[in-house]
């Protein structure tokens, strides 16, 4: 172990941006150390830009040695969604021998305090920070999202979720005093005196789960909060999309060696094809947290078997838009276009039921009808795609197979108000990029009101699905928001109208329900999209997730205070 860095000194460089994290996040209000338009990079950006295109295409082919202990082989098939192999090994984990060896570190970064654990961590996501042109095109190239969506959701998107989490673990863990003294008076007796002494203990090993859309974004809110609060991370990424979090792994091994921490203190899991290694790893007596981002199906087996650890979930929901009025139609239109566009709708936060009146909604170009509203929806979104580079640059490609395969049973759930095209991608032929569809549906109230209510738009279909369900009135609408993120959960909720008492009523079912809101975006703020250090991603209280990224009750549980009593 060399020791390059000081904590002292990582203290002394990082403190002013942990403060200013820490008032962004009592403040609410908008800020970022992270830049996120690629020419903030480097000279002008051209020279990170190329060089971060030459860091990735240095990597492909290559095995990436990550220097930790208990590796028993090599693994790796990435193959990207733009049709490019990666080629890529990575480190196969003897667990037995690996989950020993990350232990071994965790007292001299408990010893080491908040301070110096938060400021390591900064140093971390700074070293990402400086990569992102590199971190683009390996987020890209494992989830299919665009360049610039994957640089800007994968770098500084996901860094600044990073640094929320060790603003939040900061707060939490000194909230209490190191230390105190204690005097009980005892009247005409010596008074009782004691010094105490407080020390946040981790949990233990920590189990990232990692997901195939958002590796980073969804990842490093659990990996930096278990690291701030003195928890070892092994992260178990999603077998289609190693390479941003190996990456993350290897910088996160190289800074804790060079501060005189254990490197083993973040070490990756990658699985061979078929382990199933996450659910080996989950049940471990060693694994005491777990943050998981995927399918319910998988969430819900995790809440239910890892009985040993602390669990954090966000799966899947039924995102909704309530559509009952509006003064800006075109506005509307473009912005639910744009939702439904964006990354394919492969994304926990888009937009899947259209609640619209059946007998029409009232807006600033006239009354428009159901089929009207649908109609004029489709155009937008064909409007907004028609070019085809634009359309590439904004849909991405097609993740994975399971999502190809609901579009095209799409049209089997209802009449097409709006068909699926194939786009040709001008650099990557081999990528599959599709358009959204949209289903009409009836929302009747028989249709959904009752236990064996089988609609299709009950149920999550992920990927550019989305359903316009005519519905009776908007007190249907608000009653079939609530079914919805009562029984499936809901990751955003949204809603236009001119009506105070129907802003007050889907207010009220999203407070009751546990839901976060946007009402009436028109502008280049969208559902699906939320900042750090002010917006909630999720809400932990519907079963779209039990945690939300990042509050108090997403860091305050991986560690405990222990206390130590003497007489003064």
């Amino acid at each position: 172990m060399t020791v390059a860095l000081s904590t002292a000194q990582l203290i002394e460089k990082h403190r002013p941006t942990l403060d200013q994290a820490l008032d962004a996040i009592r403040t609410r209000a908008y800020w970022s150390p992270h830049p996120e338009h690629p020419k903030a990079y480097g000279e002008g950006g051209s020279l990170a830009a190329h060089e971060g295109q030459a860091a990735f295409d240095a990597l492909r082919g290559t095995r990436l040695d990550l220097g930790q202990p208990g590796t028993d082989g090599w693994t790796g098939d990435e193959v990207s969604p733009f049709g490019i192999e990666l080629g890529v090994e990575y480190p196969h984990p003897d667990v037995d021998a690996l989950l020993p060896a990350m232990r071994a570190g965790m007292p001299a970064w408990r010893d080491a305090g908040p301070e110096a654990r938060a400021a390591v961590c900064l140093e971390i996501l700074a070293r990402i920070s400086a990569r992102t042109h590199e971190f683009a095109h390996a987020v890209m190239h494992t989830t299919g999202q665009a360049f610039m969506m994957a640089f800007q959701a994968g770098g500084p998107h996901a860094q600044d979720r990073g640094l929320e989490a060790v603003a939040y673990a900061f707060a939490e863990q000194t909230r209490t005093p190191g230390a105190a003294d204690w005097s009980k008076p005892q009247g005409k007796r010596p008074p009782l005196e004691l010094r105490k002494s407080f020390t946040a203990v981790p949990r233990g090993v920590s189990l990232l789960i990692g997901c195939n859309t958002f590796p980073t974004w969804n990842g490093y809110p659990g990996l930096f909060a278990s690291l701030a609060t003195g928890n070892p991370v092994l992260v178990k990424p999603h077998p289609r999309a190693v390479l941003p979090l190996a990456l993350t792994v290897k910088i996160a091994r190289e800074v804790l060696d060079e501060a005189g921490f254990d490197p083993n203190l973040v070490a990756l899991a990658a699985e061979r094809p078929e382990e199933g290694l996450a659910k080996t790893l989950a049940t471990r007596d060693e694994i005491r947290i777990i943050d998981y981002t995927g399918s319910t199906v998988f969430g819900d087996w995790l809440e239910a078997n890892a009985r040993q650890a602390q669990v954090y979930t966000e799966k899947a929901g039924v995102n909704t838009v309530i559509v009952h009025s509006t003064d800006d139609y075109q506005g509307m239109l473009g912005n639910l276009a744009f939702s439904l566009s964006l990354y394919s709708g492969q994304m926990c936060t888009t937009p899947q039921n259209l609640l619209i009146p059946r007998d029409g909604i009232t807006t600033d170009a006239g009354d428009k009808t159901y089929d009207e509203v649908v109609a004029d929806l489709a155009a937008a979104v064909d409007s907004l795609l028609g070019d085809e580079a634009r359309a590439t640059a904004l849909l991405g490609a097609i993740v994975n197979p399971q999502v190809g395969g609901r579009l095209d049973m799409a049209p089997e759930l209802g009449e097409v108000a709006l068909a699926s095209r194939a786009v040709t991608h001008p650099d990557f032929p081999g990528a599959t990029v599709r358009t959204p569809v949209i289903v009409k549906q009836d929302g009747a109230r028989k249709q959904w009101d009752g236990t064996d209510a089988d609609a299709p738009y009950l149920a999550e279909c992920f990927g550019p699905v989305s359903f316009a369900v005519a519905v009776d009135s908007v007190e249907d609408a608000v009653a079939l928001l609530r079914r919805t993120v009562r029984d499936r959960g809901a990751m955003t909720v949204g809603a236009y109208t001119t009506s105070d008492e129907v802003e007050r009523l889907v207010e009220e079912a999203c407070l009751e329900e546990c839901a976060q809101l946007s009402l009436n975006l028109t502008g280049g703020v969208y559902v699906n999209q939320t900042a750090a250090f002010s917006d909630f991603h999720g809400s932990g209280g519907n079963p779209a997730a039990n945690a939300a990224l990042c509050d108090a009750a997403f860091v305050a549980n991986r560690f405990r205070m222990v206390e130590v009593r003497r007489p003064a």
